[in-house]
């Protein structure tokens, strides 16, 4: 405990210092710039904008009041990351859930890292951390990934040495972009799987990827389903001939998994075979909404 009392001692007083008008540091080489750049500042969260390249569009709510209650209790554990525009006024480079979540329980300051960049180093580092540290869905990822190409420049070889992915995986995540947006929304949603997404990409027309879109969504087609009807459809056959379920859930199953879904307030994908035998799949997409559907399940 005396060591966080220290550490918020400290932000509190380069806190001060920012707000010193003779003090104001604009660039790396300033006066006292070394003792901001890279520490923890406590900041006033009324100085601090949104920022506009932030990859992540949507933020979940539940999840979003979740953690403004952590962090009511624990305070910002992992400080947020800033860059300065002027006197006394920041914009945000990554962790806009903490800065959301702290705004709605009426924090009126938060720890913050300072950095001093231009808007291109800005929005590399805003999509370059969000790709490596949030849960970010695939669609997000890979639009933040094309973002990244087109405005910072980079061929996939540099994008894959930036974020330490592989060319391959980086190429998966981005031919998402190729699919219908509302298939892509449906993947943002968690209706489908990645993996659906990335079977149904290899249909070239779009209506024809909604209408195999909504046989997956209807018929609940697993992944090699979906893989099979496209090579039909590729291949000039009648994929809705070729294509059978891999089983064929009896009624209690179908009735039951409904109950689940709705129970749980998420999609559960039920596979089973007729006499009875098979797999539940409860999707998420974060920790937050992975805590919430375990306390669900196991009543904590």
């Amino acid at each position: 405990m005396a060591k966080a009392t220290k550490k918020q001692a400290l932000g509190r007083g380069l806190s001060a210092l920012l707000k010193d008008p003779e003090n104001d540091i604009k660039t790396a080489s300033d006066k006292n710039a070394d003792k901001v750049v890279g520490n923890i500042v406590e900041l006033d969260i009324e100085a601090i904008e949104v920022n506009p390249f932030q990859p992540r569009s949507s933020f979940n709510t539940e999840a979003l009041e979740e953690l403004a209650s952590s962090i009511r209790e624990l305070g910002v554990i992992q400080p947020i990351t800033v860059r300065k525009l002027d006197f006394n006024k920041y914009q945000l480079v990554s962790g806009e859930r903490r800065f959301r979540a702290s705004k709605l329980i009426g924090l009126e300051t938060i720890p913050a890292y300072i950095r001093i960049a231009n808007d291109q180093e800005s929005l590399e580092m805003a999509l370059v951390e969000n790709i490596q540290r949030q849960d970010l869905d695939p669609i997000e990822i890979a639009l933040s990934y094309q973002r990244l190409i087109d405005e910072i420049q980079l061929t996939q070889e540099k994008l894959s040495d930036r974020v330490g992915k592989k060319r391959s995986t980086i190429t998966n995540y981005m031919r998402l972009l190729r699919l219908d947006p509302i298939i892509q929304t449906g993947i943002r949603d968690g209706f489908v799987s990645m993996g659906h997404g990335r079977a149904l990409v290899n249909i070239e027309k779009k209506t024809d990827q909604i209408e195999l879109y909504e046989r997956i969504i209807g018929e609940n087609l697993s992944v090699r389903d979906t893989e099979r009807a496209v090579k039909a459809y590729r291949e000039g056959g009648d994929s809705k001939k070729t294509v059978k379920k891999s089983s064929s859930a009896p009624p209690f199953v179908k009735k039951a998994s409904q109950e689940i879904g709705n129970h749980l307030a998420t999609k559960v994908s039920v596979n089973a075979t007729e006499n009875g035998k098979g797999k539940i799949t409860i999707p998420f997409n974060s920790e937050e909404e992975f805590q919430r559907i375990k306390k669900l399940i196991v009543g904590e």
